[in-house]
């Protein structure tokens, strides 16, 4: 399955993480059967992002890879709040172990070039996909959840912050329906 330009090395002392992509990235795969089996996902999760954290390279980047199908789609929403709000980290579903495959295939490929839009300066580019999840929040459009990514700089952050903090950026009224958002108390 992965061909071509893609080396793959397979190594036993890993630890905590299935996958290196590069220097950079690391993934950690679950799956239909470990979603199903119970919480002890969460402490791998855990553990794979101090990991992550305790790496020299401040630019390291973790990866969740976790399959999504009929049987797992209940315990989604609890995974990715946990995963993305409360641990900070990277979450991709793939509907199976094929798709997971072509899609590590893919980012090893996207990894080994250079990236041309790419600005050289320290302001690095909005991820699209964290630009579209903080536009998922009641209120909150493009160009405020551009503001709060600038200012914040993930949706982690967002979530920790005060409404007052938030008030600075999105405006009194906003950041209500954000901090609510987070904190789950329904209008």
């Amino acid at each position: 399955m992965l061909t071509g330009n893609v080396k793959t090395v397979f190594e036993e002392e890993l630890g905590v993480v299935d996958l290196h992509l590069s220097n950079k990235s690391c993934v950690l795969y679950v799956s239909e059967s470990d979603l199903v089996a119970g919480n002890d996902y969460k402490r791998k999760i855990v553990r794979f992002r101090n990991v992550i954290m305790l790496q020299a390279n401040s630019n390291f980047h973790g990866i969740v890879l976790v399959e999504k199908t009929r049987l797992t789609e209940q315990y989604f929403s609890g995974l990715q709040k946990f995963v993305v709000l409360e641990l900070g980290l990277t979450l991709l579903h793939v509907p199976g172990p094929g798709e997971a495959a072509q899609l590590i295939a893919q980012m090893v490929h996207g990894e080994s070039k250079e990236n041309p839009f790419r600005r050289r300066s320290t302001a690095r580019l909005l991820d699209p996909v964290v630009l579209n999840l903080v536009q998922q929040i009641p209120g909150v459009g493009k160009v405020k959840a551009m503001a709060l990514l600038q200012h914040f700089s993930s949706i982690h952050k967002i979530s920790n912050v005060s409404v007052e903090e938030l008030e600075t950026v999105v405006g009194q009224a906003t950041a209500q329906h954000i901090w609510a958002f987070f904190h789950d108390i329904l209008p």
